[in-house]
């Protein structure tokens, strides 16, 4: 089933239904739409949680094995607005009407957005108590992970510019941000129309693509 985009002139009024591509833990894309999952943020791509035991497991890519089951077999997102990104924030159900943002929290794949809302906290809290998947053990949280590897980058990017925008040899043009897994090893090349960024969204709007790992 192809992507049917139902438009009513509000993108809170956006509804999505088909065979997404899994973008990560939290992204989906359906066609050209972008959908970024309302309430819940995913581990980064690459980004590793801790166990009980002390190990250390692959909880982004977890959550994206997790997402795309729950995706299997067609999805209909009703979309709430768009963020500065363009993507249309939205909550996925399966064809049952099972509301998969609030599934992926409730087996502990993913975290409630406590700050943009309040709607998974309780769902949060029963996993956090149970002490199942990221609740294992203490975990960074993504946005405290963006936000360490951002400083850093910052740093020594030029001009404090730190996503680099890498043009693959297919010729896609696609950004790496500095929580990327293949931030280190891109390396940019002015001459070949390769660039610097000072955030996402002005990749996005001069044509670059957030990398996908699906």
């Amino acid at each position: 089933m192809g992507a049917l985009l139902a438009m009513s002139g509000s993108a809170s009024a956006d509804t999505i239904q088909g065979n997404p591509k899994i973008i990560d833990g939290d992204t989906l894309r359906f066609g050209d739409v972008t959908i970024r999952m309302f309430g819940i943020d995913a581990a980064e791509a690459g980004q590793t949680c801790q166990t009980a035991s002390g190990k250390r497991w692959r909880c982004a890519d977890a959550a994206m094995n997790r997402l795309e089951e729950l995706v299997s077999d067609g999805t209909v997102c009703e979309g709430r607005e768009r963020d500065v990104y363009g993507r249309v924030l939205a909550t996925c159900y399966q064809q049952d009407g099972t509301d998969i943002n609030q599934r992926l929290v409730a087996e502990g794949l993913v975290w409630a957005f406590r700050r943009y809302s309040d709607t998974y906290n309780d769902v949060e809290d029963v996993a956090k108590a149970s002490g199942i998947g990221i609740w294992q053990a203490e975990t960074q949280t993504p946005w405290d992970y963006r936000n360490a590897r951002w400083e850093v980058a910052e740093q020594e990017a030029p001009d404090g510019c730190p996503i680099k925008g890498n043009i693959n040899n297919k010729g896609e043009a696609i950004y790496h941000p500095p929580w990327s897994p293949w931030y280190n090893k891109t390396k940019i090349d002015v001459s070949k129309g390769e660039r610097w960024f000072c955030n996402e969204a002005e990749a996005i709007e001069a044509g670059w693509r957030a990398p996908s790992w699906r």
